[in-house]
C-alpha cells in the first residue's frame, strides 16, 4: 500500500456512502424455459397433426416457425439479461459504471457536489426516467428498473448524495 492510498483511507474517502448494482429483472429461469419450449413444442406438434394427415403439410411448417420465433425471442431476452449497472459514492466520487450484454463498459466519474439527480415524473405511471445530471453531462440510470423501484432506488441515491456532500459518513 502505498503512502497515497493509506491517506486516503485515512480520510474516509474511499468509503462507500452508496452502492447499488442493477440487473434487468428476467422471470423465468433455465428449467423454466425448458418447460415452456417443451409444451410449445408439444402444443405444435398436436396441432399440426392433423393437417399432415389431410395432406396440407406445409402448415406444420408455420407451427415450427412459430416455436423457432418463441426460442429466439428468448434467447434474445436471456442475452440481454447480462447487461448491469454499478452505482458507487465515495464521499469524493459518484461512480457510474454500465456493461452491456456483450461485456463492453461504459463508465462516469462525478463529484457529488456538483451532481444531482433529475427526475421525469408521471402523476399516473410514476417516476419514468431517472438521469445523474453534472455539469452539463447528463446520464440516464435504473432503466431496468420498474417506476415503483426507480422511485425507491432514486430516493436512497439522492439521500446518499446529501450525505456525501455533507461529509459524512455511516
Amino acid at each position: 500500500m502505498n503512502a497515497m492510498s493509506s491517506r486516503k483511507q485515512e480520510a474516509g474517502e474511499d468509503e462507500r456512502v452508496f452502492a447499488a448494482t442493477i440487473t434487468p429483472h428476467r422471470s423465468l429461469g433455465a428449467n423454466a424455459f425448458r418447460l415452456v419450449m417443451g409444451l410449445m413444442l408439444l402444443a405444435s406438434v398436436v396441432s399440426s397433426l392433423p393437417f399432415v394427415i389431410m395432406g396440407a403439410w406445409p402448415v406444420a411448417g408455420f407451427f415450427g416457425l412459430d416455436v423457432l420465433a418463441l426460442y429466439i425471442a428468448f434467447r434474445v431476452s436471456f442475452h440481454r439479461s447480462r447487461a448491469f449497472e454499478e452505482v458507487i459514492l465515495t464521499r469524493v466520487q459518484l461512480l457510474l459504471r454500465k456493461v452491456s450484454p456483450k461485456g463492453t463498459a461504459a463508465e462516469w466519474r462525478f463529484n457529488p457536489v456538483w451532481t444531482r439527480l433529475d427526475r421525469a415524473n408521471d402523476p399516473e405511471f410514476g417516476l419514468l426516467r431517472l438521469a445523474v445530471v453534472s455539469r452539463g453531462e447528463r446520464v440516464p440510470i435504473a432503466q431496468a428498473l420498474s417506476a415503483g423501484e426507480r422511485e425507491s432506488f432514486a430516493d436512497a441515491l439522492g439521500q446518499a448524495l446529501a450525505q456525501a456532500r455533507r461529509g459524512e459518513i455511516r
